[in-house]
């Protein structure tokens, strides 16, 4: 895994991080470019289930992208993942130190979005200044839990009722992990 020098100017008038480069993926950071590849993803009831209700329009995903590429860069870095040229998901940092991620149902199992966040996670750290990165997952969400439990990351707490999607409250589980800069 390892990180190339490519750095570009952001929409909001500063650098951006570079981009990383894993085996199989190309992570770059997100930009407007990529509404309509993101909006299949975020459109996808599945995918969806425990992030938010999915896109039923390209405007909502341009709204999304839009605040995401437009948040302060010391709490927010989305990057979208590439795989044969191809945007698959996302992954990041957004309200530091918490990560979110999301790849598309086609790439489910193959051990994409974990490849992608060994790589991404302590670049971002890094980049951030974070000691530790965060996870807030709905309790049923056992591939998401599976995932940053075998990565490391451990139950913090939990709470009842924290969002709600597709008119339905749901839980969370916290976990955290320690990264050593």
């Amino acid at each position: 895994m390892t990180a190339t020098a490519a750095e570009s100017s952001g929409a909001v008038g500063f650098i951006v991080a570079h981009e990383l480069t894993t085996q199989r993926l190309t992570l770059r950071p997100m930009a407007m470019s990529d509404v309509a590849a993101l909006h299949d993803i975020l459109a996808d009831p599945v995918v969806m289930q425990y992030f938010d209700t999915p896109h039923a329009d390209m405007e909502t995903t341009s709204q999304w992208v839009s605040w995401t590429v437009s948040q302060p860069r010391d709490t927010t870095r989305d990057y979208v993942l590439l795989y044969q040229g191809e945007v698959i998901g996302k992954a990041g940092i957004w309200s530091a130190p918490e990560t979110g991620f999301l790849l598309a149902k086609a790439h489910w199992g193959k051990g994409l979005m974990r490849e992608a966040l060994e790589c991404l996670l302590p670049q971002l750290a890094k980049d951030m200044g974070l000691d530790q990165i965060t996870a807030d997952v709905d309790p049923a969400n056992e591939r998401s839990l599976t995932l940053l439990k075998s990565m490391g990351f451990v139950e913090t707490g939990s709470a009842k009722a924290t969002i709600k999607i597709k008119g339905v409250w749901c839980d969370s589980l916290y976990l955290a992990k320690s990264i050593k800069l």
